[in-house]
Formats: C-alpha cells, structure tokens, sequence
C-alpha cells in the first residue's frame, strides 16, 4: 500500500466515524442553544469551542460530518447509477445517433460549472438536502457517463471482447459481462473523488443557503454564519474549514492510492 493510500484512509475513517458515533452520542445537544456560553473558545467542556448561539461546535461538526456524508454519497450513486449505463451504451453504439445524443448532452452539462447548475436546480427546486442531492447527482451523471464510454471504447477493441462477439453474444450482454467488470476500478477511484466533490457542493450549497436547513447542522452554513465574526471569533470559521479541508484531502488521497494500488503499471512506475 502506498503512503497516499493510508493516509487518505486513516483521514476518511475518522470522518465516517465522527459521523456514525453521532448517531449514537455528540458531547452536547447539537440544536442546545445556551446564549451565557455564546463565543467561547476551546476549552475542557467544549473542546472545540461554541458559537454565537452557544452551541457546541464539535457536536455540530459530528452531525454535520453525517449530512455532508448522506448528501455526497447519495449523490455519487445518482450520478453512477445512471451515468455508467449511459456510458456503457454509448460506447456499445458508437456512432450511432444514440451515442452523439448521449455525448452531446454531456457536453451541454459540462459547458457550465457545477456549482452553478447546482445552484441554479436547487434556486427552482427549493432550498433543501434532498434537492441539493439532486443537483449534486445530476452534475455527476455525465461525468461517469463519460469515463466510462472512454474507458469501454478501449475494450471493445480487444481480443476477448471480439471473440464474444464471434460467439454470438448481443451488445448489451458483453457489455455487462465483460465490459463493466473491466472498468470497476477505474469507476471505483472516480467515485471517491466525485465523492470529495460532492462535500465540497454540499458545502457551498449551504453556504448561500440552499442546501440543509436549519436546524440540521451543515459545514457550508457553519462558515456562512461565521463570516461576520472571524474578526473576534475566528475559531467559528477554522472548525468547519478544517473539517472540509481534512475530509476532501483525505478522500483525494484516497482515491490517488486506490489508483495506484489498482493499476499494477501506476504501482510498479512509483516504486
């Protein structure tokens, strides 16, 4: 295992289970105002300090560790879940009106950027993390519908695949069989850095308020309400941007190990 590898996992272990001990118990009520404590820095009761409204920032960064992971996650399945297909299928139809439609249409997402597709879906759907998840989703449709088209085409041209073509098996079969087996890894490393550009949407959508609302605690809208006070409470806006900043670092790291760790000549070229 590479170094990338097992720093990313140490980092995004500790992320995913600040987010499941919340489940189960954060060191205060995470929606517990107590205005006489309001601003304090960390100290022994609070470790990472508590907010204008005197609520305990590590429990809401717990919590908030949980929606930012619910939002991304869900968001990468969206994106993978009809993203492959439509790349598997263009790839299998390459040429043909299908796959310039399919790749047409990728083209007209990626012409605008992300966070302003996101913004713009979640502004007509309504504030909310459901809606941000399909914002988010919708964005990562053509990303994985285009790595795995470039990935599948490369395949199609191989000996195996040709030789299930000799014997008789649809499109649609090989596909599946041998086609989508062969591009898991790759899938797999992208999914973890979709998966980083996910929080980091989350984190913006609730920063301009359109991802969860109150009173469920979000990372984005942490750094919204601290803006005004960094001057004298900076701890306000260091705990959630470092809470990002270690989480999608980890998650990048991740994902450059993975690759490595999946492809032997990634692996062998570093050693």
């Amino acid at each position: 295992m590479t170094r990338n590898l097992i720093l990313g996992a140490v980092l995004s272990s500790l992320v995913l289970l600040a987010a499941a001990v919340s489940f189960l118990w954060t060191p205060f009520d995470h929606t517990a105002m107590n205005i006489p404590a309001k601003l304090q820095t960390p100290n022994a009761q609070h470790w990472l300090g508590t907010d204008h409204f005197g609520r305990d920032l590590m429990s809401m960064i717990m919590v908030g560790a949980r929606t930012s992971i619910a939002v991304a996650l869900v968001a990468v399945g969206i994106g993978m879940g009809a993203g492959v297909p439509l790349g598997l299928t263009a790839a299998a139809r390459k040429g043909s009106w299908l796959d310039e439609m399919i790749m047409r249409g990728n083209d007209l997402v990626f012409a605008f950027p992300s966070l302003v597709i996101a913004i713009l879906i979640t502004a007509v759907l309504g504030a909310g993390a459901i809606n941000a998840i399909i914002a988010i989703g919708i964005f990562n449709i053509p990303v994985f519908a285009r790595i795995t088209r470039g990935a599948a085409l490369s395949l199609w041209e191989r000996e195996f695949i040709l030789a299930a073509r000799v014997a008789g098996k649809s499109a649609a079969r090989i596909s599946a069989e041998h086609i989508l087996p062969n591009v898991t890894n790759l899938l797999i490393v992208q999914g973890t850095i979709q998966f980083s550009l996910g929080i980091l949407a989350e984190a913006g959508l609730s920063y301009v308020g359109l991802g969860a609302q109150p009173p469920t605690p979000s990372w984005g809208r942490m750094l919204a309400d601290a803006q005004t006070m960094v001057s004298f409470a900076p701890h306000l806006a260091l705990v959630p941007g470092t809470a990002i900043i270690l989480t999608v670092l980890g998650l990048n790291l991740l994902g450059d190990g993975l690759r490595d760790w999946l492809d032997p000549k990634l692996r062998m070229a570093r050693t």
